[in-house]
């Protein structure tokens, strides 16, 4: 079995069972493979556990980077960023994060994962503010400080639409998240719709 299927097969897993609950034995159930080929691969279950996550991690960032390095204007790759942050429905990648920030917690490995693919989503967005300010479409002085203040609303409000799915409604947690963003560049949040 090929690396790129197992990581893919422990990240269904991690998202079923969570990441205090997957065994190396669960993956290798699921893969369909004999643990020992597990450990052929990871060292340790937290290698495994934080390679998934990394993986997972990677897949939203390589969207993330697709946004950046568009031709759209700088007011369109922001309103994308706002809606490739959101969640929708029973995001998976967003289950990701979520139980892998509250396992970085006791993971050393995991921690370091989650902390360095949390920052690259920070700089992407900040590459779009600054680049925004740049160009005259942003007026904003801090744009590393304003990146940083989105994402932790975004962050916040995906984590209520996650774990406490019917406390507000996705269009309001959405009309919140673009009323942010815009504030911190300057714009009208109609302009983010």
């Amino acid at each position: 079995m090929r690396l790129d299927a197992l990581l893919r097969t422990a990240v269904d897993v991690i998202v079923e069972r969570g990441f205090a609950n997957t065994r190396t034995a669960d993956v290798a159930k699921a893969a369909g493979v004999s643990q020992a080929l597990v450990f052929y691969h990871f060292t340790s279950k937290d290698a495994l556990l934080s390679q998934a996550f990394a993986y997972a991690a990677d897949q939203d960032l390589a969207r993330l980077h697709s946004v950046i390095s568009s031709n759209a204007s700088s007011v369109e790759k922001l309103k994308r960023l706002v809606k490739l942050l959101a969640p929708t429905g029973r995001s998976k990648s967003w289950m990701m994060w979520i139980d892998g920030w509250s396992e970085a917690l006791r993971t050393p490995e995991l921690e370091k994962v989650s902390r360095r693919m949390d920052l690259r989503w920070k700089e992407g967005l900040t590459e779009v503010i600054a680049a925004g300010v740049a160009d005259g479409s942003f007026t904003c002085d801090d744009p590393a400080g304003a990146a940083w203040r989105i994402n932790a609303i975004i962050d916040g409000l995906a984590v209520q639409l996650t774990v406490h799915e019917k406390a507000i409604s996705r269009k309001q947690a959405f009309d919140w998240m673009r009323m942010v963003a815009a504030r911190e560049v300057g714009l009208d949040p109609a302009a983010l719709a």
